[in-house]
Order: structure tokens, then C-alpha cells, then sequence
């Protein structure tokens, strides 16, 4: 008896051994970094991942859903760095390979604006030794696609010095990691900023630009500058708040979510899709939600991790198909009969009286919310960190089914914001800016 005991714990430790094996084995070969190569073929730029064409369905996703994006069929996100303060930059890889997707992972660098100096070859070299020691930690991963080098050094800058820093970043990216390309990301193009990457940062692989409003004359523009290599669209998406219409009192009118999704589309067509020898494709933004003049305007979720039509946009894009079930479309939307382009203003206490129409293509159930914000007096540059308002608290007369009618605040500027939920997940959102005097 003893003899058959001992065989079976004997045989249960070898199959264990084995069976760990295996799995070792295994992560091994999820270890093993993929092959990113540029290539031009006829005229035309393509990206290859282990030799198979890759054209970049992605988007901005720092601290939002991996899974929804998969869910989606995109196959690409882009960080801004490799430390986001939530997760470490091997878990959203990690992420990313279990969902199937490529990560184009960003890395910090110091902006003038925000103080870095160019001229001080200590503080460049130090910078470098910091990124060295992040591409090493990641640099093998079977989900990273590429880096990216900064994320709009350009804007508000001075000193050119910025550009060597960057050539310099690439080629130390190239010597330790030859599996992956290297890009930065510019605020718009402009032929100044072409030539100087030309000159100074020849080492980078592919140039990445980021635009809204102008998105679709991209493409003219491109060629305009003399830019001759592959590129590819690391943020586009809603209309700038530095492009569209203003109160009279200089409040940036946001256009509500439906609008924002035609544009969307309109923009990709003729901004990235009509682009088919230098493009190489694009990350939408933003995956995710974020404050930023409002708690709506960039980002295609809402802070209740419901999507927007943008997110609809993206999915037809991707799939050439729409989602089975639609978001609702916002048809019109009025505070005192006005639209936001049109100055609402009241005298403390009066009644505002809101309605909202929606339109939903299954006629799901929709559930309306309101909120009132004052507007927005933290405001930041490039994306920076702005703090979000706090909701007030206003004498709600009458709320029914798209309409809200409620008594004024005292003296100040707001925002009124809708939801309109169609209950599976969706949602439409619009605010109108308002002046009590």
C-alpha cells in the first residue's frame, strides 16, 4: 500500500512539474516582443506587425475602458506616459494583451511650458536616463506597438533645443529596443515645425499630429509642409473650445453630442480616411472621460461610463456596420426658447424652463437627467489636469420627460446640462451656457 501511495504522489508531483512547465513555457512566449516595421510600397506607407499589415484603429485611453475598445474592434490605444498614477505601464500592457490589443505607449517629457529648460544639459541628460530605464521595463512586451515621444512639445515653445532631445530619445530607443518605431506628437502641423523636425529629428520613424476642427484639411496640408514620411493621427475628435462660437459674455458653446458625432465621422473621412499613401491611421479622442472646459466635451464617454454616439461613429468606422443598439440623437434643445448660440440671460429668480427632444431608433425608454454647474474657472492648457466644478443646487418647479423648468441661481454664469439614458448603456448630452445678472 505504501508502495502505490508513494507512485501516486510521485506521478501528481511529475504532472504538476510538467503542467508548470507548460505554463512557463507559455509565458515565455507571451513575452516574446512582436516585429513593428515601416514599410513604402508603391507609393504608399504600411505598417507591419510580424510582417502582417497593421493600419491603426486606436484611440486615447489612459484611464479608460480596454474592454469596450476590443468590444468595439478597435486594435490600438495610445498613453501619454508610462505611469498614469492608476495602473504601471506593464499592467495596461498587460491589459492590452489579454483584450488583443496594440499599445502605442507614451512617454513624459518635459515641456517648456511647463518649465523644462532646453539649455540645461544636465536636466536633458538626466531625462534621458529616466526614459532609458522605462524602455527597458516594457520594451519586450508582445503588446507594445511603438513609442511615443512626448506629447505636444510644440505648443507654446521657444527653443528648438526640444527637437535634438527628441532625435536623441529615438536613437537611444532604437540602440536598446530595435522591435519598435519611434514617433512624437505635435500640436497641428505648421511647415515651421515640419522643417525643424526634418532637420533635427531625423531619427524618428513616423510623425504624429494631432487636430479637431481643421482635421479634414489635414491631408492638403501635409503635403503643403513638405512632409514626405508616414504619419499618423494621435488626437482628433470633438470641435477645439478654441474654435467654436462664443457668448457675449466668452463662454465657448459646446456642440451637444449629436452633433459631435456627425462630425466625427465627416472629419474622419476626409481628415484620415482619404489619406491612403502617407496615413497610416489614428487615435480618436477620447476613450475615457475627462474635464476639460466641461465634463462633456472631449471625452465620447460620460463620467457614468455611458457612451455617446461618438462611440456609435467609431464602431461603424471599425466595422463598417452600426452597433446593434444605437445611441439616442439629441434633435433640439432650448432654454427659454433659445439654443446656446443665442444668449440666454435671466435676473436672479426668475423660471428657466428647459426641453429636449430626443429621437432613440429602437424607442427605448429614455430617463432624463439635469444638472446646473457654474462655469468652469479652472482652465488649463494642452489637456493639463483642470478641476471639475461642483453641481448647485437650484428649486426644481416641474421636471417631466425632457423638460425641466426651475428657479435661477444667484448672480454668476452657468451651464445646463441634459442626459438623456436610453437605459443599455447609451446616452445623449447637451449643455447651454446662461448669465444671471
Amino acid at each position: 500500500m505504501k508502495k502505490i501511495i508513494g507512485l501516486v504522489i510521485a506521478i501528481f508531483l511529475f504532472v504538476g512539474c510538467k503542467d508548470n512547465q507548460s505554463k512557463s513555457e507559455q509565458i515565455i512566449t507571451k513575452n516574446k516582443p512582436v516585429k513593428v516595421t515601416l514599410k513604402k510600397e508603391n507609393g504608399k506607407f504600411q505598417l507591419y506587425v510580424n510582417n502582417k499589415p497593421f493600419y491603426i484603429k486606436g484611440a486615447g485611453l489612459e484611464h479608460g475602458n480596454i474592454e469596450s475598445l476590443a468590444k468595439h474592434k478597435g486594435n490600438s490605444f495610445r498613453t501619454w506616459r508610462t505611469e498614469n498614477g492608476k495602473k504601471s505601464g506593464k499592467e495596461i500592457l498587460d491589459e492590452a494583451y489579454k483584450n488583443g490589443l496594440m499599445v502605442a505607449m507614451g512617454i513624459e517629457v518635459g515641456r517648456e511650458r511647463h518649465g523644462f529648460d532646453y539649455n540645461d544639459t544636465i536636466a536633458v541628460n538626466n531625462q534621458l536616463e529616466r526614459i532609458k530605464k522605462e524602455v527597458l521595463a516594457l520594451k519586450d512586451h508582445p503588446a507594445l506597438l511603438l513609442w511615443g515621444i512626448g506629447n505636444e512639445l510644440n505648443l507654446r515653445y521657444t527653443n528648438p533645443k526640444v527637437w535634438n532631445a527628441v532625435n536623441d530619445i529615438s536613437k537611444m530607443i532604437h540602440k536598446i529596443d530595435p522591435n519598435h518605431l519611434t514617433t512624437t506628437s505635435l500640436a497641428g502641423i505648421s511647415k515651421n515645425e515640419v522643417d525643424l523636425i526634418k532637420e533635427r529629428c531625423s531619427d524618428l520613424d513616423i510623425l504624429s499630429l494631432q487636430m479637431y476642427g481643421d482635421l479634414p484639411n489635414l491631408p492638403k496640408l501635409v503635403r503643403e509642409f513638405g512632409w514626405e514620411g508616414a504619419y499618423m493621427v494621435t488626437e482628433w475628435g470633438a470641435t477645439g473650445h478654441w474654435e467654436v462660437p462664443k457668448t457675449s459674455w466668452g463662454a465657448p458653446i459646446e456642440e451637444n453630442s449629436t452633433l459631435k458625432a456627425a462630425n466625427y465621422l465627416k472629419r474622419y473621412q476626409k481628415g484620415i480616411q482619404a489619406d491612403t499613401l502617407q496615413c497610416i491611421g489614428s487615435y480618436v479622442f477620447l476613450w475615457g472621460n475627462k474635464q476639460e472646459r466641461t465634463p462633456t466635451w472631449y471625452g465620447i464617454f460620460l463620467e457614468n461610463g455611458d457612451e455617446t454616439e461618438s462611440v456609435d461613429v467609431m464602431h461603424y468606422i471599425w466595422n463598417g456596420t452600426w452597433p446593434q443598439n444605437r445611441t439616442p440623437q439629441i434633435k433640439t434643445f432650448t432654454l427659454n426658447g433659445k439654443t446656446a448660440y443665442e444668449d440666454v440671460i435671466f435676473k436672479y429668480g426668475d423660471e428657466g424652463t428647459a426641453s429636449v427632444k430626443i429621437y432613440d431608433f429602437e424607442n427605448d425608454a429614455i430617463k432624463y437627467s439635469w444638472e446646473i454647474l457654474p462655469e468652469s474657472t479652472d482652465l488649463q492648457d494642452g489637456g493639463d489636469y483642470e478641476e471639475r466644478p461642483k453641481a448647485i443646487s437650484v428649486e426644481v418647479i416641474n421636471e417631466d420627460n425632457g423638460e425641466y423648468v426651475f428657479k435661477t441661481p444667484k448672480k454668476g454664469i452657468y451651464r445646463l446640462f441634459v442626459y438623456a439614458s436610453d437605459g443599455n448603456g447609451h446616452a445623449a448630452t447637451a449643455n447651454i451656457p446662461f448669465k444671471v445678472e
